[in-house]
């Protein structure tokens, strides 16, 4: 199985984290729709709760709340995300991706609900120093 690319966003110092995961550790994470909350832990994060807000699969194609499970569909879309008119009541036909997390899901955006005892800067730091 390939990789989750997730993306952690602190609302309190508006920071985002990368943090690539396998996808057998984070099989859980399966069928997930945008907008559930899920426990840290699953990817490392002990203490924390997250929000899934968003994401991407592996043809870069963004994931819409409005479209019900793990689909990929052509829509008429006048505006974010996915497509960004240059005049004002544009349209254009654009292929998302459904709510629903799956295993061709590449990119999990996700937003801190719940913060833990260890703070996010001395966690990712750790994993910087490791790497070099």
């Amino acid at each position: 199985m390939a990789d989750f690319k997730f993306v952690i966003s602190d609302p309190k110092t508006k920071q985002s984290y990368p943090l690539v995961i396998n996808q057998d550790k984070a099989i859980m994470l399966l069928n997930k729709k945008i907008g559930d909350k899920f426990d840290g832990s699953i990817i490392g994060l002990n203490g924390y709760e997250l929000e899934i807000t968003g994401g991407t699969d592996k043809d870069g194609f963004p994931m819409l709340a409005s479209i019900q499970g793990a689909v990929k569909k052509k829509i008429v879309l006048s505006g974010k995300p996915g497509y960004k008119p240059i005049l004002k009541g544009q349209r254009k036909r654009k292929t998302v991706r459904g709510n629903t997390i799956s295993v061709d899901t590449a990119q999990i955006n996700t937003k801190i609900v719940k913060y833990g005892s260890t703070p996010l800067d001395q966690v990712f730091k750790k994993e910087e120093k490791a790497e070099g």
